[in-house]
């Protein structure tokens, strides 16, 4: 399975990284990264990490400048593409066919193949314009997949919030991580305490 990962200036570069670092585990899996510019900036603002840390995890890297990459083409043989994090910026872009670099080429790419494209977009509120534009990205076949945490799992760390949303991301690609925190149904039965009259 090819897999393009995006990676937008949006606040969460962790999540590409740690999407990168997944779907490395996973055998058969062959991946392809788009790092943008904003994004380089805020992967080291938020973890210290510099572009190369992200390349050393992909099989290929293209700089967001190469428009006439391999990826930036239908006939490239991708299965599926998911930008973690995904800005307003990036996703206004895709929802409205403007591909002014790679990232969003190869995001328009994906649709225009009728490819499964995931967009874990970060950003909080929401206006009604972001809104509309994931509307029409829902109408064109995308998977609009914020990085809403769960709390089922009982998380403990970032690390397990992270976790969650990036196997939720994992199991939209048909690629479901086997340690993946799951919800197995309520383990906890609730006793109805029915009041007596006792001690009146």
């Amino acid at each position: 399975m090819r897999v393009i990962v995006g990676i937008s200036g949006a606040s969460g570069s962790i999540y590409g990284f740690r999407l990168l670092q997944k779907l490395g585990a996973e055998p058969g899996v062959e991946t392809h990264l788009i790092l943008s510019r904003a994004a380089e900036k805020t992967a080291f603002l938020e973890m210290g990490k510099i572009a190369a840390d992200f390349k050393l995890l992909a099989n290929f890297s293209y700089p967001e400048e190469d428009i006439g990459a391999r990826v930036a083409s239908g006939s490239a043989q991708i299965d599926a593409m998911v930008v973690a994090p995904c800005s307003i910026h990036t996703m206004s872009s895709i929802a409205t066919g403007i591909t002014s670099n790679l990232l969003t080429r190869a995001a328009d790419v994906t649709l225009k193949e009728r490819r499964r494209l995931i967009l874990m977009v970060r950003e909080t509120p929401f206006h009604l314009g972001h809104l509309r534009n994931m509307a029409a990205l829902a109408e064109m076949g995308a998977i609009i997949a914020p990085p809403i945490p769960a709390f089922y799992t009982k998380p403990a760390t970032v690390d397990d919030i992270v976790d969650h949303s990036v196997d939720r991301v994992m199991d939209l690609m048909g690629l479901p991580p086997h340690d993946a925190a799951r919800w197995e149904g309520s383990r906890t039965v609730c006793e109805r305490k029915i009041p007596t009259n006792e001690g009146k």
